[in-house]
């Protein structure tokens, strides 16, 4: 019996809406930590050193440990996951980012208890991490392996732009906090309120993942798996079996990755640091966040008529010449200027992140797709987005120019950019015969 992608279309936007669900929720609050951290958590949680510069990159450190504790997240999630099936995972990292988010709204100040405010704070962010890194691979393929062949690559850039509109979420709640309270009740009280709103969606987004199940791929990958002892899966089998994907995966996220938040994260600290007030910051990236939840669909639709190949070199291509137009823009303080160069760069990520679900669900078997997705995806964090805004405000800090920070961005879209024209063509792959290929070679392994 062949198990097919579902052609049930009330079926599917139910499985990309209860995957959309989930990640809404778990970028609101991954992101919702990102915002606080440039706005509050420098002055809060640390020590006054006389420049505001050092609080921000302390909390930016803290920013980096969960892009840290990711790769650990997508091992475990990714290992457990390809065993017992996506959708338990999902609804597990669900509950474990929204608790570790709700605590950290209940954390005490460092004028309060010290150098355990920002211990606590690493671990409560580390916990959030690890949850997040197992998200987004079963978030993916929880839609990628339901859906048809030919439009893989727009139903699969549905979850993705579920980032975005977290971010989105997150931006709302802190502009209309922002708006409404004064700086000092904003800093003493104001900003825990978003935080708290986590256990609220959270219950949202998990009653909505129970509505759907595992893909008939997964299972019957499953079945076949129980009954082939040389059929393994997890981290050391997608290393041993398919690195060149893994590899590819990595580069390709690189620039993707750490583009992306030197818009979202790092161009609050730089527009703040030349006095443009936060209010107005929080409300350009409202605006832009909206335009890069339209563009992100409309781009992996392109990827299932152009290819993925062509539309990602693309991307690569113009995050690499991004930052020369983006920043001089910045400097003008216009918010027409300003808000243009946002967009901008959120038009461009989108053609290197909406195809992302497509390219890396075709690079894997089922048996370790998860695994394989997972540590392909979130193992560049670690080098990548971790350290963007980190080293933004460090370099911005030694030159008090955007200079260099430009050719940082220029290095990271290059990156992307080799991995591209050395990647796979894969529009149109059927996963069916992907897994028919990975037991061909199972079965010449096993003969030798």
């Amino acid at each position: 019996m062949k198990h097919e992608a579902t052609t049930d279309l009330p079926y599917l936007r139910k499985v990309v809406g209860a995957s959309m669900a989930g990640t809404v929720v778990e970028w609101y609050e991954f992101f919702l930590y990102g915002t606080a951290a440039t706005l509050v958590f420098g002055e809060l949680f640390f020590p006054d050193t006389g420049n505001d510069l050092d609080g921000i990159i302390a909390a930016f450190a803290t920013y980096a440990v969960g892009f840290l504790a990711r790769p650990l997240g997508g091992a475990v999630f990714g290992h457990i996951g390809d065993r017992i099936g996506r959708k338990a995972l999902l609804q597990f990292s669900l509950v474990l980012i929204g608790v570790s988010t709700f605590l950290m709204g209940c954390l005490p100040s460092f004028d309060a208890i010290g150098y355990w405010a920002p211990l606590m704070l690493v671990l409560l962010r580390f916990v959030q991490g690890f949850a997040l890194g197992g998200e987004w691979g079963g978030a993916v393929l929880l839609v990628t392996e339901h859906c048809p062949d030919d439009s893989r690559g727009f139903w699969g850039s549905f979850p993705q732009a579920g980032v975005p509109l977290g971010n989105l979420l997150a931006t709302v709640v802190l502009l209309i906090l922002a708006a409404t309270q004064s700086p000092d009740a904003f800093v003493a009280w104001g900003w825990r309120i978003g935080f708290w709103l986590s256990a609220v969606i959270v219950v949202i987004g998990y009653y909505i993942r129970t509505q759907v199940s595992d893909a008939p791929i997964f299972e019957a990958a499953k079945a076949k798996a129980e009954q082939a002892a040389s059929a393994g899966y997890g981290l050391i089998e997608v290393l041993k079996r398919y690195p060149r994907g893994v590899f590819t995966a990595m580069g390709l996220r690189f620039g993707e990755n750490i583009v992306y938040y030197m818009i979202v994260t790092f161009s609050i600290t730089y527009l703040h640091h030349r006095a443009v007030d936060t209010t107005r910051i929080l409300a350009l990236l409202f605006a832009a966040h909206i335009l890069h939840v339209i563009v992100i669909p409309l781009v992996g639709m392109l990827a299932d008529r152009l290819g993925r190949k062509p539309v990602y070199i693309v991307g690569a291509a113009l995050t690499m010449a991004w930052p020369f137009f983006a920043f001089p823009m910045f400097d003008t303080n216009g918010t027409a200027m300003i808000l243009g160069a946002i967009m901008l760069g959120l038009a461009i990520h989108a053609f290197m992140y909406a195809p992302q679900p497509a390219i890396m669900t075709e690079m894997f078997p089922t048996r370790m797709r998860y695994s394989g997705v997972s540590l392909g995806y979130q193992a560049t964090a670690i080098i990548a987005g971790s350290w963007a805004p980190l080293i933004g405000a460090a370099l911005l800090r030694a030159y008090d120019s955007w200079v260099p920070i430009a050719f940082y961005i220029l290095f990271a879209g290059a990156v992307s950019l080799v991995a591209a024209l050395f990647m796979r063509e894969s529009k149109g792959t059927s996963l069916l015969a992907i897994d028919e290929a990975d037991g061909r070679q199972l079965a010449e392994a096993s003969t030798t």
